[in-house]
């Protein structure tokens, strides 16, 4: 069976990982980048071409190819949904990277363009949707349900029942206790300790979290 040939979303060190990731970890070909036009330093980016995403479409037709797109938090998650759409509205369908070295069971469901990194463990019973990020060592304990677009990142605890809804941002090391419900576009800072249900588009901060303004984020 031949190898599913893959272009990556981005020039930036983020990309380069998921590059090696695929490369080093999977049954994929990662055979060029793209980014948006208005955003290219080169033509080249870890030896392979680098598209103008407005051109993708005749460079790398949907049916040639797949797309990871493995874009940070930037907006709440808002940007890598933005190109997620624009480019599943086009025909393009996704690959996920489960890393061979997570924690995970053989019966998990993993939506399409997620990404689950190396140490990371997810319990039974858990659900993952699409375009989401799981960082290094997070736990996403059993019946959790992460909604499209979140990102986990590393080393975050979630207990058991934790609902994640749409575009979420769980911070490095956050705690988030069992059975709470973290509304859509919630911003979960790095440490936080969260013990009640969030309110949509609220920022949280501290032991035990408490919401700050939106503004005031830009300080964390």
């Amino acid at each position: 069976m031949s190898a599913t040939r893959v272009v990556v979303f981005g020039a930036s060190t983020f990309s380069s990982l998921a590059w090696y990731c695929l490369t080093h970890d999977s049954e994929h070909e990662v055979v060029a980048f793209t980014v948006d036009s208005a955003f290219m330093t080169g033509s080249v980016h870890e030896g392979l071409p680098v598209v103008p995403f407005e051109d993708l479409s005749v460079a790398c037709p949907p049916d040639d190819v797949q797309l990871l797109i493995p874009m940070g938090y930037q907006q709440i998650n808002g940007l890598r949904r933005a190109r997620y759409e624009t480019a599943k509205s086009q025909g393009y369908r996704f690959v996920s990277y489960v890393s061979g070295r997570a924690g995970v069971w053989p019966d998990l469901q993993v939506g399409e363009n997620c990404l689950i990194f190396d140490h990371a463990i997810i319990q039974p019973f858990a659900q993952i949707g699409d375009n989401v990020i799981v960082r290094s060592g997070a736990i996403v304990s059993h019946h959790c349900a992460l909604a499209s677009h979140v990102f986990v990142s590393a080393g975050a605890h979630l207990g058991g029942n934790v609902s994640v809804g749409e575009q979420a941002f769980i911070g490095l090391g956050a705690v988030l206790k069992h059975g709470l419900a973290i509304a859509p576009q919630t911003f979960v800072a790095a440490g936080a300790v969260v013990l009640a249900d969030t309110e949509a588009d609220g920022v949280y901060i501290g032991n035990p979290a408490r919401r700050i303004s939106r503004a005031a984020r830009e300080t964390i």
